[in-house]
Parts: structure tokens; C-alpha cells; sequence
């Protein structure tokens, strides 16, 4: 049998080993989970993740594993649902739920696979609490560390599913958190000033792991503890900009009619000078075509790839951040009644996806206006969050306990051993407790922590993994094809938005492939852009 070790056992492992099941003869598959549990990951624990945290990816979207994600919680009893607050009468695909919830479905996923690979006649081994240390890949075949003892065995392939990248928990204070998943849901925070550094989906859920330690949510309004009183929390980052709430829009997604793939192959063909204002005309002639009243309202026609991120978020900045989250909030859900799609909205999410296309065929001064203009419009559209969470940041607003504040582009972060402080132009911050809740950020090839494989890679003199349509390195020589590469941080220079379960599916089924025949074309094409 070809022996396959895939590493790491949250979505984009439980997906690859799913989409091995499709291989022409069985395979022996040893999958290895650094956790004690396989089958969950990271973001779907309850080690890291409380039930008031909420998956911003309803069932509609989330690429099934034998059955859907609806179809499951309809499986499961009253009983259990009731203990996060689910009522099964109500459920529906395009429902906002806990993480912890999606995290049993993916465990439970990853159990039939198990049992169907063994049905097929696959060989399957499930490492739990087997942190791979380092990876030592070979003409031979790939030798596999584990808690820093090499395994005996040598596999034909090795998908690196490691999935997001976090600062270690021992790095983590008592007042200083570098990530929300740094020991936060394990901490004793006491009623004090919290800084929370990002605004997105994960700064809400830092605050929410804060704010379930001194009251409750009931009928809408947050009631504090008595003796909390000394809670407060700001949200913070440079804009001081909130998201938007999650909208209602057709999936699957509906068809472009002007920026097609077809058209944005064309473009590339034409070479890198020019290549992202080009882009931006044929997005604008989209959006023209979509919606005409918003694009005369933007003035969209004077914009470009670099004054598109301001006006963008012009209107949010005009108003003060929490009047314009109840508008927003009341603008969706009367929409989502209505089944009432916004044509701008839907257009710039449709748009992202293909215009991701472009990022590694940009040069160096593109690739920068690309990260500092249109990338950060797309995020924002994109990562719109769960209407719940919105009503929860405003319940908090209304009991006086949660501010957001606009640091600006220059602010010294200064911290210490019992507080941090932040230095603006204007205004000097101080917290007795800090949470760096900024998300992932790109990683390079120095940052992988398997030593030898590290050095392979560094001695070709790419900063980033040189990988193939199927995801398997390309460089160097002797280890072609040996190594599925897979790892998201490692892939958003020049894919930004992949940080989705349908991307982590969307890689699975291509490094699968990989278990028969690796893949001839590559899929970088121009080398290294910072994004």
C-alpha cells in the first residue's frame, strides 16, 4: 500500500483524508493530531472557544462530509442542541451557530471516514496528542518526527494540514495575550481595563471569552455581576471600523458577467505592467452593471485600484461606530425577511475570488497597492459576521461596558509586565490586560517549525514553499512530490482569502490528488510578493 501521512486533523486534514477515499486502490493512512482529539481543530474546540462564539459560516456554505452540516444537527437530540441555546424547530441553512457545535460535526465526520476507509480496505493509524517536530523528506520517501522521536516507517507522501499559526500558550502573561487562543479561555480575567488590538470576528470573541466571566446575556441585554462594575473593554485598530453583519445574498454564487476567469486569464497573458488598473476597470464595469445607483452614490467612476479602500469606507467613518452597526444590523435583517439581495454587496464577494487570481502575476509595487487598497475592501465584504454578534457587541454598548477606538496609522504599542500601553497622537491608552486579536499573518519559509524540511527549502533560496497545482513542493529536486503543502499561512501571500472551509476543501481535493499521480503544472508563477 502507498503510505500517506497527513499532519494535522482539522478541516483541511479531515477534507484530504475524506477526498482519499476516492484513490483507485486503498491506502494506508496515518493521520497525526498534536491535540488529544482528531477530528476538530483549532478553531472548533471547546479548549479554545466558548458556546457564546459563533462560526460566521452557515451550513448553506460549508462543503458536506457525506451528509451536510443541517442534516447532522437535525440528527442530534433536543437535548443536546438546548445546551447551546439551538432551538431543532428553528434550524435552517443559513444559521449561525457555535463553533463548538460545528467542531462536533467535523469530529464526527472525521469518525465515519475512519470507518468508511476501513470498510474500503484502507489501513488507518489516528496519532492523538502527536506533535509532528519535524519532517525529513527524501528521495526514499518521508521520514516523520513525532514528539521529537523519529518514526521508524517512511511515508510515500506527507500532507502538511497544520492549518493557522499561533503564538505558543507559554508566551502568554497573566495581563498579555498574544492571540485569543493563547490561554484566554483558561484565564482569570478580572473586572479591569481590557484592550482588545482588532475589530473583526475575533476581537468580538475575545471580548465575549472576557465578558462570560462577569454576567450573562437575557432577553437581548447584557446584566453584569455585581462587584464587576470595573469591566471595560475597548475594541481597537488603526480605522476603528466594525464589520458589517453577514447579508443575504443567492449560493451558489451566480455567475459574473464582465470579470469572468476566462477574461482575467486574458489579462494575465497580457504580462504584469498594468495589469491590476486593468483589472480595476473591468470590476467597475461590473459593479455599473449590477448596480448603477451605488456606483453614481460612490462616484465609482473617478475612483482607482488605491481611492477605492477610502470611499469605501467613507460612510462608516462618518458615523460613529455603534449607530452605524444598529443601521447596518437592521438594513440586513430586514433584507434577509425579504430575501432581498444588495447588487454592490454581492458583486464585490463574487469578485474576490476571481480577482485573487491576479495577486502572484502582480510586481512588487502592484502587489503593495493591491494589499493596501482592493484586498482590504474585499476582507471587509467578505468576513461580514454573524448578525448575533453584532447584537451582542451593541448589548454590551448599552450596559456601558465596550468602547472602540481609532488608533490611526501612528501608535507605539508598549508592553509591559502588569500593563500595556498604547500611544496615539491624541490620546494614551492604558490596560490591565492586552489581547492581540489581529488574525493570521502570512508565513515564510523561515517560520516553518520542522527543521529539516526547513532547510531544504531554504537552501533553493525561496521565501516561500515553491508549490504545484496540487499543492506538492516543486524545489527542491529530490523532494518533488513528496510533500503536500497545505498550510494556509504559508499560502496568503499570493492568496489572500484562503482562509475559508471552502478553501481548506478546495485544497484537500487537490493535494488527494497528489496520493496517485503529483500534479506536472506549477501554480506559482512569479516569485515572492509581500501582501
Amino acid at each position: 500500500m502507498k503510505k500517506i501521512a497527513i499532519i494535522g486533523s482539522g478541516p483541511t486534514g479531515i477534507y484530504t483524508f475524506y477526498h482519499l477515499l476516492k484513490n483507485s486502490t486503498p491506502l494506508s493512512v496515518s493521520v497525526f493530531e498534536q491535540a488529544d482529539e482528531a477530528g476538530v481543530g483549532m478553531p472548533y474546540n471547546d479548549d479554545d472557544n466558548s458556546r457564546l462564539m459563533l462560526a460566521n459560516i452557515a451550513s448553506i456554505e460549508i462543503p458536506p462530509i457525506f451528509m451536510t452540516y443541517l442534516d447532522w444537527l437535525k440528527e442530534q437530540s433536543d437535548a443536546h442542541l438546548s445546551r447551546f441555546k439551538v432551538d431543532k424547530a428553528r434550524l435552517h441553512d443559513r444559521q449561525f451557530l457555535p463553533r463548538i457545535l460545528l467542531g462536533e460535526y467535523f469530529r464526527d465526520s472525521f469518525r465515519s471516514i475512519v470507518k468508511v476507509a476501513k470498510k474500503l480496505g484502507f489501513k488507518v493509524e489516528i496519532h492523538e496528542s502527536a506533535k509532528v517536530t519535524d519532517i525529513n523528506p527524501s528521495t526514499s520517501g518521508v521520514t516523520i518526527s513525532v514528539n521529537d522521536r523519529a518514526l521508524p516507517d517512511k511515508f510515500d507522501l506527507a500532507v502538511i494540514a497544520t492549518g493557522h499559526v499561533w503564538p505558543d500558550e507559554d508566551e502568554a502573561t497573566r495581563t498579555f495575550f498574544p492571540s485569543p487562543w493563547s490561554g484566554l479561555m483558561d484565564a482569570s480575567i478580572p473586572p479591569c481595563r481590557v484592550g482588545i488590538m482588532g475589530t473583526s470576528l475575533s476581537g468580538l470573541d475575545a471580548a465575549m471569552a472576557v465578558v462570560m466571566q462577569h454576567g450573562a446575556f437575557r432577553d437581548g441585554k447584557f446584566i453584569l455581576d455585581n462587584g464587576s462594575e470595573g469591566l471595560h473593554i475597548t475594541l481597537m485598530s488603526r480605522t476603528g471600523i466594525l464589520p458589517e453583519a453577514d447579508f443575504y445574498c443567492p449560493i451558489p454564487y451566480e455567475p459574473l458577467s464582465v470579470l469572468t476567469e476566462f477574461v482575467v486569464e486574458s489579462e494575465i497573458a497580457k504580462g504584469p505592467d498594468g495589469l491590476l488598473d486593468r483589472i480595476f476597470a473591468l470590476m467597475v464595469k461590473e459593479l455599473q452593471l449590477a448596480d448603477p445607483a451605488w456606483c453614481e452614490k460612490m462616484s465609482l467612476h473617478t475612483l482607482n485600484a488605491d481611492t477605492i479602500r477610502e470611499a469605501w469606507f467613507e460612510d462608516r467613518k462618518r458615523h460613529g461606530p455603534f449607530t452605524w452597526a444598529e443601521e447596518n444590523l437592521n438594513e440586513v435583517e430586514r433584507n434577509k425577511r425579504e430575501r432581498r439581495t444588495v447588487g454592490w454587496r454581492y458583486t464585490v464577494l463574487r469578485l474576490h475570488e476571481v480577482v485573487q487570481e491576479i495577486v502572484p502575476h502582480l510586481d512588487e509595487q502592484d502587489g503593495e497597492r493591491f494589499s493596501q487598497g482592493l484586498a482590504r475592501v474585499f476582507i471587509d465584504n467578505y468576513a461580514a459576521i454573524p448578525p448575533q454578534s453584532i447584537r451582542r457587541l451593541l448589548a454590551l454598548r448599552e450596559a456601558g461596558i465596550i468602547s472602540v477606538a481609532a488608533l490611526g496609522d501612528d501608535y507605539t504599542l508598549d508592553v509591559g509586565s502588569d500593563r500595556t500601553v498604547i500611544t496615539t497622537k491624541e490620546t494614551v491608552y492604558r490596560f490591565d490586560v492586552f489581547i492581540d486579536a489581529r488574525g493570521q499573518k502570512p508565513l515564510k519559509t523561515k517560520d516553518l517549525p520542522f527543521p529539516t524540511l526547513r532547510k531544504q527549502l531554504e537552501a533553493t533560496g525561496d521565501r516561500i514553499p515553491d508549490i504545484g497545482e496540487d499543492y506538492t513542493l516543486k524545489a527542491p529536486d529530490t523532494v518533488r512530490g513528496r510533500i503536500a503543502f497545505g498550510a494556509i499561512p504559508w499560502l496568503m501571500h499570493d492568496r489572500p482569502f484562503v482562509q475559508g472551509l471552502a478553501e481548506c476543501a478546495e485544497i484537500a481535493e487537490a493535494m488527494a490528488k497528489a496520493a496517485e499521480k503529483p500534479a506536472s503544472g506549477s501554480r506559482r508563477r512569479l516569485p515572492y510578493i509581500e501582501i
